[in-house]
């Protein structure tokens, strides 16, 4: 009897021990490059084709719900396949398989930036920033073309990208997702898409208790850093917030994590976009760079402590969205005017990072026609050429490095 004819749910019986998780996800967070839907991709050869932990809809479906919700999409994605496999802890073994490989990578990283110091005299640094152009652009023209498809959700990404540019804030960034989904449930309609269960063993319980939770801390965590006055408490706030608010992949947390540790002066813009940077060429989700800025943080906790300490607060929400949503998916796939919501948000995130890559990706490391062309070039290798980002990386730091030398 094959997969397809199997009883529904029989394969998504929780057979694994979180050890196994551990092992599946870590050897993927050695060699997932490319981004989260590389990384999508990587998950399905590996766990519909080659383990046959679940089959090609269930997948689909899982997918499907990791996207509809904020966070990071391939995160949540090995989050819910290992509640399937091995329950809550499973989901927790998937995660730490799956972002320790890059984490490590980029507090090392950081580390050597803080130890070399002068960073805007850099060369090779300040290639890493020319190349963050590069694959800002790529990534808001991809998501332009799947989430823009008509001219209702391009006036909503325009309207959201002057919205941000005039109020640089990480309060202008929240009003513009809020306005995207407000438009979007007005005025975009919301089809109803097959309903297909997907039958996880988890409680309503957890479920219930993942929600109150992520919503207590998001109201709970401002208060408390405005009352406290503490800056350990505001690091966790502003890190656990950009987690909550990133709709359509990594690159998007870009401009709150800028408004959040640039702005007021926790991290040196320099010191920002080359960590940025380099996280394009370590293998694993993009939201371990928040990694790297704990790492090279001027007002304590900084080095690994505070690397650790914005890596659990970025990625706590996605637990929450993960595990929370899971009994009451159906309901949210059926209900037109949830994915009305959300078509207007995906539009509204796309002018974020549309604006994002004017300020600061732009501003800050394109100053010459030599740097121009660098971006240029570093654009056309990844798009046209599919060059690995990390190769792409090292090639834009070299280039930049080359012309400094002749300058």
């Amino acid at each position: 009897m094959t997969i397809a004819e199997r009883p529904a749910g029989a394969e998504h019986r929780r057979t694994g021990s979180p050890l196994e998780v551990l092992l599946a996800f870590l050897k993927l967070g050695l060699t997932s490059f490319g981004g989260p839907i590389a990384h999508l991709g990587f998950f399905r050869t590996e766990f519909v084709d080659r383990r046959r932990w679940l089959d090609e809809t269930h997948y689909a479906d899982v997918v499907a719900l990791s996207q509809f919700l904020p966070g990071p999409a391939s995160s949540k994605v090995g989050i819910i396949l290992g509640v399937m496999r091995a329950g809550i802890p499973g989901a927790f073994a998937a995660w730490l398989g799956f972002t320790t490989p890059s984490a490590l990578a980029l507090i090392l990283f950081g580390y050597g930036v803080t130890a070399l110091g002068g960073l805007g005299d850099a060369a090779w640094l300040h290639g890493l920033k020319i190349v963050a152009v590069a694959v800002v652009a790529q990534a808001v023209w991809g998501m332009a073309r799947n989430l823009c498809p008509d001219r209702e959700r391009l006036a909503i990404a325009a309207a959201a990208t002057v919205l941000t540019l005039a109020a640089p804030s990480t309060i202008g960034q929240v009003a513009a997702i809020i306005l995207g989904g407000l438009v979007g449930w007005w005025f975009l309609p919301g089809e109803i898409v097959p309903l297909i269960p997907l039958p996880i063993g988890i409680s309503r319980l957890w479920s219930v208790g993942a929600i109150i939770l992520f919503f207590a801390l998001l109201v709970g965590l401002p208060l408390a850093a405005a009352s406290s006055g503490s800056h350990l408490v505001a690091l966790v706030d502003s890190f656990y917030r950009s987690g909550s608010l990133v709709f359509g992949g990594g690159h998007v947390v870009l401009p709150l994590l800028q408004a959040s540790t640039v702005q007021p002066g926790w991290v040196g813009n320099d010191a920002f976009l080359a960590g940025y940077g380099a996280a394009q060429a370590v293998p694993g989700p993009l939201f371990t760079f928040s990694a790297y800025l704990g790492t090279v943080m001027i007002p304590p906790p900084h080095g690994w402590l505070g690397g650790l300490i914005c890596l659990a607060a970025i990625f706590t929400p996605s637990f929450f969205l993960a595990i929370g949503p899971l009994p009451f998916w159906s309901w949210f796939r059926q209900h037109p005017a949830m994915r009305s919501v959300l078509k207007g948000v995906n539009a509204a995130v796309v002018g974020l990072l549309l604006a994002a890559l004017y300020n600061p990706v732009w501003t800050s490391a394109i100053h010459a026609p030599a740097d121009f062309a660098i971006a240029v070039v570093a654009l056309l290798l990844l798009v046209s050429w599919k060059v690995p980002p990390w190769l792409v990386v090292i090639l834009g730091a070299v280039a930049a490095g080359v012309v400094g030398w002749l300058a």
